[in-house]
């Protein structure tokens, strides 16, 4: 029963699916000017936005 249920998400709306795969998880670790101790910046950003979101301070 559960196998069906998955197949019916997939198939229900592709085309959302489709453009879900251009975003990417991105984490940066970010160093505390006060303490010295690394603290970690995460996102959810476009595959083409990758680069700036690395870049920035």
């Amino acid at each position: 029963m559960a196998k069906a249920a998955k197949t019916a998400i997939k198939t229900k709306d592709q085309k959302a699916a489709a453009e879900a795969k251009n975003w990417t998880k991105v984490i940066k670790a970010v160093r505390s000017p006060k303490s010295g101790a690394y603290t970690f910046k995460e996102a959810i950003v476009h595959k083409d936005k990758i680069q700036d979101f690395l870049a920035e301070k």
